[in-house]
């Protein structure tokens, strides 16, 4: 799991509050539930380095029938940079990106 992955998760739930589905304290323990277990060791940590952007901008220029955003291109760049045989994602283009390079995508949207 990546930073970048953590803060993609917060945003999801920060919506929550706002629209009433979700306490804000809940939220907060959320997010400290998720960081406690990334620096516990839980999740692989996989950093956002130069290869990573570098194999994201590749995916990019060479998934024409997928196209990607730059933060999807790069959370796709991160889990096959970590060897990952799977992608967890409720996007439905970056799900086909992750098909595409092989990963297999839960939940099967």
């Amino acid at each position: 799991m990546s930073d970048l992955a953590v803060t993609e998760i917060i945003s999801a739930l920060a919506h929550r509050p706002r629209q009433g589905s979700l306490a804000r304290e809940a939220a907060r323990r959320l997010q400290h539930a998720i960081l406690g277990r990334l620096d516990e060791g839980m999740y692989h940590r996989v950093e956002l380095a130069r290869d990573v952007h570098r194999r994201a901008e590749h995916f990019l220029l060479s998934l024409p029938e997928t196209p990607l955003r730059a933060a999807d291109a790069l959370h796709l760049a991160l889990a096959t940079s970590a060897r990952a045989a799977s992608l967890a994602s409720f996007d439905a283009r970056l799900a086909a990106a992750a098909r595409a390079v092989g990963l297999a995508v839960y939940p099967a949207c």
